[in-house]
């Protein structure tokens, strides 16, 4: 996929107000400071699309971007960041799972997680909720220019161990470095691949 334009739409709290239409969604999230802004603008090639900072727990709202007039990416806000207070998280998690839950054009969602880290309780509940919720979800590991190939391998394989322990098998797995654009081409496949099957169908 060649993405020619990135456009910034709109962001709100209200999954009710996200853009009108039946373009197909493909919306990012992961746990706070997980890279997804640096992976959203070197998927789209701006990296100024997205806001990255260097705090954790920046994005707090839904943000709409059209890709190529043809479908948005959607950068929903990060879960589980303990410095937000108990409100502060109830309100974010009920921003995420309205979005999840009501968004009819939800096509797919991305989970990222940090490949550095073993597996961590909060991703494997979130990914078991999205199975119980039957929305269909890729993992994106991200920073994958941080460790060595092997560990990278056995932190993806610990991750794909936990998870068979009660599915019968494994969603589509991506490996990622903004910083080197690794695995742009593979994860905008994907995106090409979902999106010529829904118009086929």
């Amino acid at each position: 996929m060649e993405i020619k334009n990135a456009k910034f739409v709109i962001s709100n709290t209200d999954v009710a107000k996200c853009p009108a239409g039946r373009l197909p969604e493909y919306a990012f999230i992961g746990r706070s400071n997980v890279g997804k802004s640096s992976l959203i603008n070197m998927l789209t090639n701006n990296r100024h699309l997205a806001m990255t900072s260097q705090k954790p727990g920046k994005t707090q709202l839904i943000n709409h971007f059209i890709i190529n007039d043809e479908w948005y990416l959607v950068d929903l806000p990060g879960y589980g960041y303990a410095q937000r207070g108990r409100q502060g998280r109830d309100n974010i998690r009920k921003i995420i799972e309205d979005y999840i839950l009501e968004r009819e054009q939800l096509t797919n969602l991305f989970v990222l997680i940090d490949c550095r880290h073993e597996p961590q309780k909060i991703d494997l509940e979130f990914m078991e909720w999205l199975g119980e919720c039957a929305v269909p979800f890729s993992i994106i590991f991200t920073k994958s220019d941080k460790i060595s190939k092997g560990k990278l391998a056995e932190n993806i394989e610990a991750y794909s161990a936990k998870l068979l322990e009660t599915w019968e098998e494994l969603p589509p797995i991506f490996t990622s470095s903004a910083e080197k654009k690794e695995g742009r081409e593979e994860i905008l496949n994907s995106i090409t691949h979902i999106s010529s099957t829904l118009s086929s169908q």
